[in-house]
């Protein structure tokens, strides 16, 4: 598995595997301790893994901690995504930098995400299943969303948005999440 570090967004790394495909399909290491640990993570930080599946044109985020953040491993396990990280880090030498990564369950590359950073997805296939490895158990208060469509942010999604949460449908600006933060 190699990992390489994302310019655009300091701290940001990704995994990429090499699935073994066969007749049956394939096989792939998703996480390895041995890497994640070269790479300079401690992989012990980690505390909760979730998956979520979404339908084609779902858009999930942007979303990001308050308090001491949140880190997270992020995959595509099924389907395809396009997945986005904004560095909200002031501190940060990338601060409002934005990524984009094609992931998908065809090449199962997994994206880290530093804390201070938002992060969000839409599902370009019916379904996209994701999955999360967080390094905090997770706390509602901490939670801050922010407008996927904020001209702040720019972010381009590729295809109409057809569904949200209401809690993403209802989230503030980006200047307005940014006071949660600071």
């Amino acid at each position: 598995m190699d990992v390489i570090q994302v310019p655009r967004i300091a701290g940001a790394l990704l995994f990429l595997p090499e699935p073994y495909v066969d007749e049956r399909g394939f096989f792939c290491r998703t996480f390895d301790r041995a890497v994640v640990a070269a790479a300079g993570l401690d992989p012990d930080a980690f505390e909760q893994d979730s998956i979520s599946r979404s339908v084609k044109g779902v858009v999930r985020g942007m979303h990001v901690r308050s308090g001491a953040g949140e880190a997270k491993l992020v995959r595509c396990s099924s389907g395809a995504v396009l997945d986005v990280v904004v560095d909200l880090r002031p501190d940060s030498p990338t601060y409002r930098n934005t990524e984009y990564f094609d992931l998908t369950g065809e090449n199962q590359v997994t994206v880290y995400v530093p804390a201070g950073c938002a992060h969000g997805f839409q599902a370009l296939t019916d379904p996209a299943d994701v999955s999360y490895r967080i390094d905090r158990a997770h706390d509602p208060r901490e939670d801050v969303s922010i407008r996927f469509d904020d001209p702040g942010l720019a972010i381009e999604w590729p295809l109409p948005v057809t569904l949200m949460s209401e809690r993403d449908k209802a989230a503030p600006s980006l200047a307005e999440a940014s006071r949660r933060l600071t």
